[in-house]
């Protein structure tokens, strides 16, 4: 049993779960993980380039600044430029682009654009500035759902009467399920490790049942990883998928039950837009109608629909492509020549969790053994 975090990056551990990988991988495999802090986690530390030929590893749409439309920075856009706003943001979404320009943008020519670290700061701007209406940019899945649910119940109780949410909050398993019905070949999941310690491993009961697809939750550091790798392989090769969990040490089987009181108690499920994915039904969540006076759509009058017609890449970026996994960055053609991490067309390039900066950053890099 393993009980300290040292012995997750343990050599010899390591190397005697990629010997085990290796022994027991005699069939062809595709594992995808949904989870931006795997997608960093897995180049920072050359694991593709530690396994066998038989497997292969794809990023799907695990990181939320990637899926998150332009249509959302729009939206935020607008919001700033109406009189006495503050658009209070994570710092990777500052730097999305929009349609004609992005919130860093924004900012650069004068308007009130914050960064914060939790939707508590923007709570406390609220509080500190009465005569300012304060949005906060909600994106994320069950991860950062429930601290914003709160940010609301507080705002309520407190009487906070110029706080607003403008929520792109999502949930993962319909997108898991998506891809899958998109004709994505996928034979197993490495199942996002903070996603799942607030809703739970059982959440991806249905993807096994309904789809045939292994699900593995998987905690972060080297050995985290190649342990979920070896659960996945050893279920394709022996014929029978099921859900497991990997990061005992964080998630349990029905999840944060508070932490989803609360998250089911401000929002509903929606359908939503993720990019590359398109409309998934249910895929959402939207701020319940009792709550609507902290709600930014409907306080604000902004556009929240997606339409057929809308163009969510810049002709020639194919940050779509990358989050279904139908190619790997460097097969874009503006992978480090169009786009970098420094100046970014597509948002799979901005986040740090981002696949593109990913594989940017850390290519030919990583585990030494």
């Amino acid at each position: 049993m393993i009980k300290y975090i040292s012995e997750y990056r343990d050599k010899k551990l390591i190397e005697d779960t990629l010997s085990e990988i290796r022994r027991i991988s005699h069939k062809p495999v595709t594992l995808m993980e949904v989870c931006g802090g795997h997608t960093m986690s897995l180049h920072k530390n050359g694991i593709p380039a530690l396994l066998p030929g038989t497997i292969k590893l794809l990023s799907g749409p695990g990181c939320p600044v990637c899926v998150t439309s332009r249509r959302f920075i729009d939206n935020a856009v607008a919001a700033g430029r109406m009189k006495d706003t503050v658009v209070t943001t994570f710092g990777d979404l500052i730097r999305v682009p929009g349609s004609e320009t992005s919130l860093e943008k924004e900012k650069a020519d004068g308007r009130d654009i914050r960064i914060v670290y939790s939707s508590a700061d923007a709570l406390k701007i609220a509080s500190e500035n009465p005569n300012k209406k304060v949005i906060f940019l909600g994106i994320g899945f069950e991860t950062t759902a429930p601290s914003s649910a709160v940010a609301i119940l507080r705002a309520q109780r407190e009487t906070l009467n110029n706080f607003y949410i403008l929520s792109a909050h999502k949930v993962m398993p319909p997108a898991m399920a998506a891809l899958i019905d998109k004709g994505v070949k996928i034979d197993g999941y490495i199942c996002p490790g903070h996603v799942s310690t607030i809703a739970g491993s059982n959440m991806y009961l249905p993807l096994v049942e309904n789809y045939g697809v292994g699900c593995v939750v998987s905690g972060f550091e080297p050995l985290d990883l190649l342990q979920t790798i070896y659960m996945l392989v050893r279920q394709h090769e022996e014929g029978s998928v099921k859900v497991e969990n990997q990061y005992i040490r964080a998630v349990t089987p029905e999840g944060n039950l508070k932490a989803i009181e609360q998250m089911d108690k401000v929002f509903e499920p929606d359908n939503d837009w993720w990019r590359g994915l398109g409309v998934i039904p249910e895929s959402g969540l939207k701020i319940k109608d009792e709550y609507k006076a902290f709600d930014a759509y409907s306080q604000f009058q902004l556009d929240e629909e997606m339409d057929a017609s809308f163009i969510e890449e810049e002709e020639g970026c194919r940050c779509a492509d990358v989050l279904k996994g139908i190619i790997s960055p460097p097969e874009c053609s503006f992978f480090g020549t169009r786009c970098t991490p420094e100046d970014p067309a597509g948002a799979c390039m901005v986040s740090s969790e981002g696949a593109c900066a990913a594989w940017f950053r850390y290519s030919g890099k990583g585990l030494v053994l």
